[in-house]
């Protein structure tokens, strides 16, 4: 049986300091899932729970939890929703917009300027959930795990029976097609690093 405060312990001091800094781990040992982290919105402030059974955790190897973690620790730290860039700058345009047209009374100033909003913000969105998002936190983990003293080959292995373990302990009958994304860019990266 696996001690719970302790692996907590652990966990923490594995991730890198941006992640101790907004992330917090939790035993939701009623959760179906092994790891689960709910994708942060916009106006949420605090840690963004990492939510661990750690009944099911006990069943990966101890690389496998830690590859495991290391992936959605990058994943949660890289969505910043204030990071300036184009997107971010139409959002915030088109809100002003909006705002100047219902000054003017002009709506269709209104529409056009609420349009703008909507698909910037649409774009944002839809890039943090991207699964280009998902393979950039698998990358990242690695590179942690590399200055945590795992080969990038190991760690690319790893992550990789990790993701595929995970099915089998939630008992689901076959990878998202996320994680299938996922597995081929571990799989090509563990064969780029060995040659």
């Amino acid at each position: 049986m696996l001690d719970v405060e302790s692996e907590i312990r652990r966990l923490t001091e594995l991730m890198p300091a941006s992640g101790r800094m907004l992330t917090k781990i939790a035993s939701k040992p009623k959760q179906s899932r092994v790891i689960d982290a709910a994708f942060p919105k916009p106006w949420q402030r605090g840690d963004r729970l990492i939510a661990i059974n750690f009944n099911l955790w006990a069943d990966l190897s101890l690389g496998e939890r830690d590859l495991l973690l290391l992936s959605v620790v990058c994943y949660l730290v890289q969505i910043r929703w204030f990071k300036p860039d184009i997107y971010q700058g139409l959002t915030l345009a088109g809100v002003a917009g909006v705002g100047l047209q219902l000054w003017q009374r002009d709506a269709v100033g209104m529409v056009i300027a609420g349009g703008l909003t909507a698909i910037a913000a649409q774009q944002i969105w839809n890039n943090y959930r991207s699964n280009e998002r998902e393979i950039e936190a698998d990358a990242g983990a690695i590179k942690i795990a590399e200055r945590r003293g795992y080969e990038t080959t190991l760690a690319a292995k790893l992550l990789l029976s990790a993701i595929e373990h995970l099915a089998q302990i939630e008992q689901r009958s076959s990878l998202s097609f996320t994680e299938l994304i996922r597995c081929q860019n571990l799989r090509t990266l563990a064969l780029n690093t060995q040659t």
